[in-house]
């Protein structure tokens, strides 16, 4: 019998789970790699060869996804035992690459042993965890094809990777002492330091230094979380103001000391791809406030590297970890680049002779309703595809959007959604974002013929896909493809009653969109419902100044009556300015953004005047909440469904703060009653067109206080509510929408 399997079953111990399994029920034959995916011959009695195939899908190792298997009648050859052969190369490539995955139990039992060889190794791994994406150059999956073939194995490990009983059995990066990377430390100015280089960096850590560590995929900078002035120090060099940081913990008792774990997040937390997780701080927690100022929750993730664990247990307290990067830089991956643009930053550099071959931050998640909500989807998930129920009849590469960047190429059923590349605003993410497009096409043999890309005539992914000459173009409008990558997300086509509430989308009708009401499909949308769009004074200096939001909304609603109100009062000087701004229309577009919206409400809440990062006000919204509230402002809606909602809900805010009501008690009041505006606006969708689902998605969908209070209005009103789960609602989820979108509209192959 011929047995193909196609999934992640490359780099997960799947020829050696064969092996195994077929010297377990006696057969003959062979198994080995291609660009496909695993095949295998097999022959014996015919019930031992019906359990063998049932088994390799029930019984695979743990990081293994069996997406497909099949089957053929082969004529028997009588040849005894069974091998593993060498793998196959050749055109149409369709193999999967798993991502990186966490240290494994085995592996970290060796790590703690004083009598194994690998004990205190900072890069064991098995076929069961360690590096695989990141260090992966080409297919099919063999230690030729990744940065380890500059590795020659040594007598012992060579023995282990050929022995089909050993759990290193065919496991590509497999190394010891002996023969794999080795670490050491250097100054900022390049010296190697003698000693044991983790002692040495956990030494400095606790002497309040920085630390820049070579990860998984680029480097990380490093210090004490409980000390105020090394992460003040790190801000200040970082150039990083207000923006949390993500803090490790040793193990699960750690991050309990840290944030309050629910249940739900323990999988997530201690799994194998070990993102950040954001759960709400403990009063109690040992990190110094500068860690993540003014905010309710903090990040936390678990060690995933041997490096990391060695680290933490010696030094015996939580760290910061953060990108390696100056802000707005894509995380430093390649030695020398690192301590070009980290020298100023680091004290000193923990690094390997390991190449990363491609550059992928952490991933950060929420937890919600006990599913994950992914803020940003990269290591640990990436490159696993998003599977969906129809076919990309044609290659499809779909370019993203501007913020959080990522892309996605898609053939078959698989789209391939990229790891976070970032905001493509300089040169050095635009070279990420090509390389990285370069490397998925020639990893997943993708050739695009169609090439999707977001509407906005001056962002960098546009103006990347309009230079291609070669393939077909589809313009995906930005909130269109918000849903749609919520339906992909969810496999299911539409069409559906659609909420895409973000920061902001280009418009077809020359206005900046984000607060929109759409009846959608995966071919098409209709605007059935928005925000009223109000000017954005300055343009660009209303995202980075909110009160000038607060501004805009308070004219429209109150003309030269408005209330002396605090934000007027901290802005007197340039107010009336501002105002005259907004009623010439002269840089100030208009918008229906609902980002925008909790940007004019958190001013006026006098929570951020400033911000130094996108969303930061409407975060500091949504923490600022009050848990106890209940209550919530309605507004009674009149013609276009959301049209009233914004000054409605801002009048209703101006009226609370003049009657002296806490401002936690507004910021909940505000939120509840959006999401009871958004149920109403849904109900009069449902009376237009009989639909009765509803997609949720965009950036403003990450707030969890938001998205429950309308998850369980939709719900309580007859709704069936599709959120993101595999994909984030921002704008690193949105190329799957443009890919699924193009798919559905492009002209058919011939």
């Amino acid at each position: 019998m011929h047995v193909r399997v196609e999934g992640i079953v490359q780099g997960v111990g799947f020829r050696p789970f064969v092996h195994a399994l077929a010297t377990e029920y006696d057969l003959a034959g062979f198994v080995g790699n291609d660009t496909t995916g695993v095949f295998v011959e097999v022959e014996g009695d015919g019930d031992r060869l019906t359990a063998f195939v049932a088994d390799l899908s029930r019984r695979a190792p743990a990081l293994a996804q069996v997406e497909r298997l099949t089957t053929e009648a082969v004529p028997p050859t009588g040849r005894p035992g069974f091998a593993i052969v060498t793998s196959v190369t050749g055109a149409g490539r369709e193999a999967l690459i798993s991502p990186d995955t966490a240290t494994c139990p085995d592996c970290l039992a060796e790590l703690s042993d004083p009598a194994d060889r690998r004990h205190g190794y900072p890069f064991t791994n098995c076929t069961n965890c360690g590096p695989r994406f990141t260090i992966v150059e080409d297919v099919p999956y063999d230690r030729r094809t990744t940065t380890m073939a500059e590795f020659a194995l040594c007598p012992a490990c060579a023995a282990e990777y050929a022995d089909p009983a050993n759990r290193r059995f065919h496991a590509e990066p497999v190394c010891c002492p002996a023969c794999g990377p080795a670490l050491r430390l250097v100054t900022a100015g390049g010296t190697s330091v003698a000693g044991d280089p983790v002692d040495t960096a956990v030494r400095w850590l606790r002497d309040g230094r920085i630390v820049a560590v070579k990860g998984l995929g680029g480097y990380h900078l490093a210090a004490r979380a409980d000390d105020d002035r090394a992460v003040s120090t790190l801000r200040a060099r970082k150039h990083r103001e207000e923006k949390p940081f993500a803090v490790m913990a040793a193990d699960l008792p750690a991050a309990n000391a840290l944030v309050d774990v629910p249940p739900a997040a323990v999988p997530v937390l201690t799994g194998a791809r070990r993102p950040v997780v954001l759960l709400p701080r403990r009063a109690d927690a040992p990190v110094a406030d500068s860690v993540a100022p003014g905010n309710r929750d903090l990040g936390v993730l678990l060690p995933y590297t041997p490096l990391h664990q060695l680290l933490l247990r010696r030094l015996g307290m939580p760290i910061v970890l953060t990108s390696g990067n100056v802000s707005d830089e894509p995380i430093a991956h390649r030695d020398d680049d690192a301590r070009r643009r980290l020298a100023r930053i680091a004290d000193g550099f923990l690094v390997h002779d390991r190449r990363i071959h491609v550059r992928t931050d952490d991933s950060v998640v929420r937890v919600f309703r006990g599913r994950e909500l992914p803020v940003r989807r990269s290591r640990g998930y990436v490159p696993a595809p998003i599977t969906v129920p129809w076919r990309f009849d044609r290659p499809v590469l779909a370019c993203g959007a501007e913020l959080k960047n990522t892309f996605c190429v898609a053939k078959g059923r698989r789209a391939f959604v990229s790891h976070h590349v970032g905001d493509l605003e300089n040169y050095e993410t635009l070279r990420a974002f090509t390389d990285g497009i370069a490397h998925f096409t020639r990893l997943f043999d993708i050739r695009p013929e169609v090439v999707a890309h977001d509407l906005h005539p001056e962002y960098l992914s546009t103006k990347y896909a309009l230079q291609r000459d070669d393939v077909e173009l589809v313009g995906v409008q930005h909130h269109h493809a918000h849903i749609a990558s919520c339906l992909a997300d969810n496999g299911e086509p539409g069409p559906v009653i659609g909420v895409a509430f973000d920061g902001l989308g280009f418009g077809p009708d020359g206005t900046l969109w984000g607060g929109e009401l759409l009846v959608a499909d995966l071919t098409g949308f209709e605007r059935v419902g928005h925000l009223g769009a109000v000017p954005m004074p300055g343009g660009a200096a209303a995202i980075r100044e909110p009160w000038r939001m607060a501004a805009a909304y308070l004219d429209e609603i109150y003309g030269d009556a408005v209330p002396d109100l605090p934000v007027r009062r901290r802005h007197e000087r340039h107010w009336p300015a501002v105002v005259a701004l907004a009623r010439s229309g002269t840089n100030s577009p208009r918008t229906s953004s609902a980002g925008r919206l909790f940007d004019a409400v958190a001013a006026l809440l006098g929570l951020r005047d400033r911000v130094t990062y996108e969303g930061q006000a409407a975060i500091a919204l949504e923490q600022r909440a009050d848990p106890d509230e209940r209550g919530g402002y309605r507004i009674e809606p009149s013609g276009v469904p959301l049209a009233d909602v914004g000054r409605g809900l801002v009048r209703c805010v101006v009226d609370d703060l003049l009657a002296q009501v806490d401002p936690g008690r507004i910021a909940a009041r505000f939120q509840h009653g959006l999401a009871d505006a958004v149920v109403r606006a849904a109900e009069a969708a449902r009376e237009r067109t009989g639909l009765a689902v509803v997609a949720l998605s965009g950036g403003v969908f990450q707030n969890v206080l938001l998205l429950d209070r309308t998850v369980s209005g939709l719900e309580q009103h007859g709704f069936r509510v599709l959120v993101h789960s595999r994909v984030p609602p921002n704008d690193g989820g949105i190329c799957l929408g443009q890919a699924v979108v193009a798919a559905a509209r492009a002209v058919p192959a011939g």
